[in-house]
């Protein structure tokens, strides 16, 4: 952020760049990855799925431990396969002194960064035997092992052995079909289909891609050594790209922004224009969390701050706690679509198309999706006055004047300003824009009194490990495109979804559907990284845009974060909010008015596309 920051005002300002800072950033994302990616997990900030896993930890503790131990060897598997082929790289660039930046101006030596991923590697790989050790723990301590020792044995109950058996046959079943003597596009489909099993019984997404596009690859060509050069390329070289310096500059924007408490100034000064409309609280918090979205580009974030900000006031002021919930959570999906977005960032980088289009792109379908949330909540409230208000106490919001309302709102145009502003008018790349908006928002919160030193190391801290789960997902995307290129089953699926004659919008109608069931049961980055190598060849020889093709995949994917079972949204709502007597399945139904709201609004930008090309 600094050097950024620097470079900008030596270029604006003194006509004098710093030099060799997109070389710096570019490499140093690779060190930020792998230096912290044992942290990262050993903080559970991995990205996994927790359906089956979920299940068998109040059901079957045993089998889950075992299943979990299976896992985190594959961790092992992978990240030492990682530091194997890396070695080499590290040898190579010491010896032979190789440098990056350009000679004269400014240059570095390589072996330092290729020491960091090494290094990285390897203490990842300890990471995940450490915690395979805690999962045999587990095992030997859970309650479905019989504390009776004999000879030094431990004599195991049956529950749990059924399930742990069938799924260890279903592996095996596997290895064997993998390892037969297929055609490359049967060795892309069973790699895919286990892929899917894999990550749905709780497996690390990150890991499961990697191990098993490695071993596609290796079987697609027949050779190891090119499935270990394609992995060792992959971790080293598909994220030192200047480009990913936004996610983590975004990141720490969005936490900075967070502990600002910019969200709660957002939303009170929404709340107290929007008071005395029918449904206003509820309007208000649309209305806060697309400024909120606008500089921070999260949903998560959203959906922590306003559960905390906006429910209670809510429900204080005498609406349902049912429609408080969903409102939070459903409205929290446009700090996604809203640019700056951290999902049309990482479309971008897989479809290979502009940030800053994207971001144009977004803006007329966010603007349209915040649209349709109040106008649906200003219904509900006409319509159906019972589900939104459960008491006709008078709402009244005191304690703001127009003058303090501006004082509040400064801050939050300064940064939309900034960052926007920035990026529109070509002032800024969007990493460039990142690293202006946390600077900006830094000394938001110095100048508030808000950001302490420990709150600002746990940003740190937390920008850190979000941004290692994202660029994680990135690298083994990477893996993953590698493997189905070879494979041609992007190909295949061209020319079987052509040959069917269904045209865009028919292809478009089975890819939605298919989107959302997915996003039942996995995040959203997964699904994107899952998908994209498959979809994008076909969008483009149907002759679809892929801006547009971007945007809608976004509201799309957005959909299944407020579907049950997984709807991640809905679980930070419900971790993040003071009431326990809450279930989820209050949140979910709370939840559904949205749910048919940006499904609407997606029918209406696939068959609108001009409404995601307006700027273009």
């Amino acid at each position: 952020m600094l050097l950024i920051c620097a470079d900008i005002i030596g270029r604006s300002v003194f006509n004098a760049p710093v030099q060799g800072v997109a070389e710096i950033v570019a490499n140093s994302i690779v060190a930020i990855v792998f230096l912290q990616a044992a942290h990262a997990l050993m903080s559970g900030r991995m990205t996994r799925t927790d359906i089956l896993a979920g299940w068998l930890e109040d059901e079957r503790p045993f089998a889950a431990s075992a299943m979990r131990v299976l896992f985190h060897l594959a961790g092992v598997a992978v990240f030492a396969l990682i530091a194997q082929g890396t070695w080499p790289k590290l040898v190579d660039a010491w010896v032979e002194g190789e440098f990056f930046g350009a000679q004269g101006v400014f240059t570095a030596p390589v072996w330092p960064i290729k020491a960091c991923l090494f290094l990285g590697a390897m203490l990842t790989a300890l990471a995940f035997a450490v915690q395979a050790l805690n999962d045999v723990k587990d095992m030997v301590n859970s309650g479905r092992v019989s504390p009776l020792r004999i000879r030094h044995s431990v004599v195991l109950k049956p529950k749990g052995w059924p399930f742990l058996i069938a799924f260890l046959a279903l592996l095996v079943i596997g290895y064997g079909i993998f390892w037969a003597d297929l055609g490359r596009v049967e060795i892309g489909i069973v790699a895919i289909g286990f892929m899917l099993l894999l990550i749905f019984s709780g497996a690390h997404i990150a890991v499961v891609l990697i191990l098993l596009s490695f071993l596609g690859i290796w079987l697609i060509r027949d050779n190891p050594k090119v499935a270990m050069r394609s992995l060792a390329l992959a971790a080293d070289g598909a994220i030192n790209r200047y480009l990913f310096g936004v996610v983590p500059l975004f990141v720490l924007m969005g936490l900075i922004v967070d502990a600002a408490d910019i969200g709660r100034d957002a939303y009170r000064v929404a709340a107290w224009l929007l008071q005395r409309i029918r449904g206003g609280l509820g309007i208000a918090t649309v209305a806060a969390n697309a400024v909120f979205a606008s500089i921070t580009g999260i949903s998560i974030a959203s959906a922590a701050v306003f559960s905390r900000v906006a429910v209670p006031q809510m429900v204080a002021n005498g609406y349902n706690n049912r429609f408080a919930l969903g409102v939070v959570a459903g409205s929290s999906v446009l700090g996604m679509l809203i640019p700056p977005s951290l999902l049309l960032i990482i479309y971008g980088v897989l479809a290979e198309q502009s940030v800053g289009a994207l971001f144009l792109a977004a803006i007329v379908p966010g603007g349209i999706l915040a649209f349709v949330f109040g106008f649906g909540i200003y219904l509900m409230a006409v319509l159906r006055p019972r589900s939104v208000m459960q008491s006709d106490r008078p709402i009244a919001i005191e304690g703001e004047t127009w003058g303090t309302a501006v004082q509040k709102l400064l801050p939050i145009a300064a940064l939309v300003v900034i960052v926007l502003g920035g990026i529109y008018s070509g002032f800024f790349t969007p990493t460039e824009a990142g690293a202006a908006g946390a600077a900006a928002a830094i000394l938001v919160a110095l100048v508030k009194g808000s950001l302490t030193w420990r709150k600002f190391w746990q940003v740190l801290v937390d920008t850190g490990l979000v941004s290692v789960s994202i660029l994680m997902l990135i690298i083994a995307a990477s893996m993953y495109s590698r493997m189905l290129t070879l494979s041609t089953i992007p190909q295949e699926t061209t020319q079987f979804f052509a040959g069917m004659g269904l045209g865009l919008m028919g292809f478009m109608m089975i890819y939605l559907v298919l989107v959302i069931i997915m996003g039942m049961i996995l995040d959203s980055t997964s699904i994107m990284l899952i998908l994209l190598p498959l979809c994008l060849p076909i969008v483009t020889e149907l002759g679809g845009d892929l801006i547009w093709f971007g945007i809608v995949t976004v509201i799309a994917v957005e959909i299944g974060l407020l579907t049950p079972p997984f709807g991640l949204t809905v679980y930070v709502v419900k971790a993040t909010i003071a009431d326990r007597n809450t279930t989820l399945g209050d949140i979910f139904a709370g939840t559904f008015p949205f749910v048919v709201m940006m499904t609407i609004v997606t029918l209406l930008l696939t068959f609108m596309p001009a409404l995601s090309l307006v700027f273009e």
